[in-house]
């Protein structure tokens, strides 16, 4: 399937305000916090210092509008972007959900304004599309089986390891406690955009598989849908290994005792991020073109008879 210009142009300019959004609250807590590498501990999960300011923004933020900023260039580029598309406005809507029941009235307008964009991605991405116009005109590749199917596997491990440590979490936790980290209650203290740790881990979980089981099909929308996944997964594991390099190597002894080193955590991040940074590089190659269907040989003219009947 193909988009139509008026759906491309429609698309990307839902796309570049959907990336407007997320930039202008960073902008905001850049002017808050003073630095970019305090916003980024801040997004790494280093609240330290505790009398500095609050940020609004997540690590998610950043990543979801470099995101919808790629869309918008694809969907300007190509007249494949339709997956693309669908891929981005499909986990906007799915992570922004829970800022319906935010208590602030920015956030709230906030979340209600990128529900918005997001439907409207999906319905450009839906009513758009358009059969090709002939056998001439080029359609998505699909991705070579080797690399794809290694990038499947990446993938749902991955999911696996995150649904793993999402299960441990809730069980360890009293069950108000648990429920709360799916729908933000009041236990759950995070930024004023932030996404409640659960719902994420589970929107995640579902991203991966459903990447990693279009890279096992290998289907046309899995590059768009993969380097998505990939994405996300390279952001977050970079996030956790700074932090807890962090954590481990830049405190002050004199004030802080050396915390014990989580192995289990810290291999779950490296992984996450070299897992990212394979499946970015395993499907931004090419794809494999469709074979062209073999011409149609006419039939051959049988040979006359032998010996030739009478009046032949």
């Amino acid at each position: 399937m193909t988009v139509t210009r008026p759906a491309r142009l429609t698309g990307a300019a839902l796309a570049a305000v959907l990336a407007l959004v997320p930039f202008v609250w960073i902008l905001r807590d850049l002017a808050a916090l003073g630095s970019p590498g305090d916003l980024f501990r801040y997004w790494a999960g280093d609240r330290f210092p505790l009398s500095r300011p609050r940020a609004a923004t997540t690590l998610l933020d950043p990543l979801l509008c470099a995101a919808a900023a790629g869309t918008a260039l694809a969907a300007l580029r190509s007249r494949h972007a339709a997956a693309a598309l669908a891929a981005t406005g499909a986990v906007t809507l799915a992570v922004r959900l829970p800022g319906l029941w935010s208590h602030g009235t920015g956030p709230l307008v906030t979340a209600l304004a990128e529900l918005a964009l997001a439907t409207g991605l999906l319905g450009t991405a839906l009513a758009g599309r358009r059969p090709p116009a002939g056998p001439d005109e080029p359609v998505p590749t699909r991705p070579r089986p080797g690399p794809a199917a290694a990038a499947g596997l990446l993938l749902a491990f991955a999911a696996l390891l995150l649904a793993v440590w999402e299960v441990d979490r809730a069980v360890r936790l009293a069950p108000r406690f648990a429920v709360d980290r799916f729908t933000g209650g009041r236990s759950v203290l995070g930024a004023a955009l932030g996404v409640p740790p659960g719902w994420l881990a589970l929107v995640l979980v579902a991203l991966y598989l459903t990447a990693a089981v279009s890279a096992f099909a290998a289907a046309r929308h899995t590059r768009p849908l993969g380097l998505l996944a990939g994405g996300l997964l390279l952001g977050f594991g970079l996030a956790e290994v700074a932090r807890t390099a962090r954590l481990h190597l830049h405190y002050d002894v004199r004030y802080v005792m050396a915390p014990e080193l989580d192995l289990p955590g810290l291999a779950t991040a490296l992984y996450g991020a070299l897992a990212g940074a394979a499946v970015l590089a395993l499907l931004a190659g090419r794809g494999v073109p469709d074979t062209a269907p073999a011409p149609r040989v006419p039939a051959a003219t049988p040979p006359p008879p032998y010996p030739r009947p009478p009046g032949w």
